[in-house]
This record gives C-alpha cells, sequence and structure tokens, in this order.
C-alpha cells in the first residue's frame, strides 16, 4: 500500500464527502455505489468506509 501524493486530498473528501473521496478512488464501481447507500445511512459509516477504501486500494 503506497500513499500517493493525491491521497491528503482524496482524505478531506472522504471526512466532507465520503461518495466523492470514493469516487477519485475508484470510479463508479461497487464501493461508490455502497458508499452512497452507507452515507444516506449514516454520516459517518459513510466516513469509515470511503477512509476503508481509500487506504486499501
Amino acid at each position: 500500500m503506497a500513499l500517493t501524493a493525491t491521497d491528503p486530498i482524496k482524505a478531506i473528501f472522504a471526512v466532507l464527502l465520503p461518495p466523492v473521496g470514493v469516487f477519485l478512488e475508484v470510479g463508479l464501481k461497487g464501493h461508490f455505489w455502497l458508499n452512497i447507500l452507507l452515507t444516506m445511512l449514516g454520516f459517518i459509516p459513510g466516513i469509515i468506509h470511503a477512509f476503508y477504501v481509500i487506504l486499501k486500494h
């Protein structure tokens, strides 16, 4: 897991708008749609999932 120069930007988006942070990492794949669902159900689960996706990929 190598950190890139764009990871701080993705982390900021992960806190403010979690689906945008996930979109920047994986595009319109399953993680993006799952994050939208999690963010609608509760903002904190969306943030946690966004950080998971950003740090995993």
